[in-house]
C-alpha cells in the first residue's frame, strides 16, 4: 500500500508541478507520476528534507523540484520542435 501511495503523491506533485508552470508534461498520468518522483529527488538534494512529509515525499522541496524539471523539460521540448520546422 505505501508504494501505491507514493505512486499517487508523485502523481499529483507532477501534475501541481505542471499546472503552476502552465505546460503539459509529456507522458500524461506516467510523465506526472515521474515528474513528481524526480522533482522529490532533485528538490530534495537541492534543498534538503524539510516540510510536510506525506507518502515518503518531502512535499515542499519535491514541489520545487518538479516546477524546475517541468521548466526544463519545457525548454529542451522547445527546442527540439524548433529544430524539427526548419
Amino acid at each position: 500500500m505505501g508504494f501505491l501511495w507514493s505512486l499517487i503523491v508523485g502523481g499529483i506533485i507532477g501534475w501541481i508541478a505542471g499546472l503552476i508552470m502552465g505546460r503539459d508534461i509529456p507522458g500524461g498520468v506516467i510523465g506526472n507520476i515521474i515528474a513528481g518522483f524526480v522533482g522529490a529527488w532533485l528538490g530534495r538534494l537541492l534543498l534538503g528534507a524539510w516540510g510536510p512529509v506525506i507518502g515518503n515525499f518531502y512535499i515542499l522541496p519535491a514541489l520545487i523540484g518538479a516546477v524546475v524539471l517541468v521548466f526544463i523539460v519545457s525548454l529542451i521540448m522547445g527546442s527540439m520542435n524548433k529544430g524539427r520546422s526548419k
